[in-house]
């Protein structure tokens, strides 16, 4: 008996598990269609679409939509770079202090977010840089680069070190065995780290608020529109938006990489 309690205890607990972290997201979704524009009702007291056209002619919209995709794909470029150099540097060599250097390359994400945003905005004012775009790219990068890297780093140690040395033997050059013998083995974890990393440069709020000044991306935007709305159904179609953005990579990154055990030379 205890052996048929248990699976099903565990089931329910599970299920409730599930609903607790995803209803509130349907909620979102429920509320992009409400009639009501001012107030949250349970239930909705009608059903529309009028809101999907209202949120097309929003230019706000438009303007944090291309902000916080201009930022993202900047930092996701900066991190990709960053974060497969240092991934190499440390799994591909041996030197003092490289584990002091790998515990600094992930302490931003293990950080409080507030830390880090306040961290910045104080190197900022001190180099007396104006807020801008690249301010919000330095402060997203500063993440990104830690999502690339444990993705790359990873992906490296897998790496079987007899394929670069045969790359070697048979005289092709650095670049060479980068281009033929590591890059195809590390692509998948490339991109799947490099999909992470739009996706938390996206929707990425703390560090954004801190390191914008007066610009706004999309997260930051429907922060200010909760806080004193116009039509709340316009930001609930925007979260809805940005659930469908950031939920894609990021299921794209766990098919590319929960096979990348048979990659990379694995077993030779």
């Amino acid at each position: 008996m205890r052996c048929d309690r248990r699976p099903r205890a565990l089931t329910i607990a599970a299920i409730a598990g599930l609903a607790f972290l995803h209803l509130p997201l349907l909620l979102i979704f429920v509320y992009a269609f409400t009639t009501e524009e001012r107030t949250f009702q349970w239930p909705p007291p009608g059903f529309t679409l009028q809101w999907f056209p209202v949120t097309w002619n929003r230019p706000d919209v438009w303007e944090a939509l291309g902000l916080s995709l201009k930022v993202a794909t900047i930092a996701t470029a900066i991190a990709l770079v960053l974060g497969t150099l240092c991934a190499a540097a440390v799994s591909r060599s041996r030197f003092f202090g490289r584990e002091a250097i790998s515990l600094l390359v992930i302490l931003p994400i293990a950080l409080p977010g507030i830390i880090t945003g306040i961290a910045l905005r104080s190197a900022f004012n001190i180099a007396d840089i104006p807020f801008s775009t690249w301010t919000i790219v330095l402060g997203h990068a500063t993440f990104c680069v830690v999502v690339v890297y444990n993705n790359a780093v990873a992906r490296f140690r897998r790496l079987s070190g007899s394929l670069i040395e045969a790359s070697m033997d048979l005289g092709a050059d650095g670049f060479q065995t980068f281009r033929h013998v590591i890059l195809p083995n590390i692509a998948t974890a490339l991109l799947a780290g490099g999909m992470l990393a739009f996706a938390l440069s996206f929707d990425e709020v703390i560090v954004t608020t801190f390191t914008a000044g007066q610009q706004a991306t999309l997260p930051i935007w429907m922060l200010e529109e909760l806080v004193r709305p116009r039509q709340r159904p316009v930001t609930n179609v925007v979260a809805m938006v940005v659930v469908l953005v950031t939920f894609l990579p990021i299921l794209a990154a766990y098919y590319l990489t929960r096979d990348g055990d048979r990659i990379a030379g694995a077993g030779k």
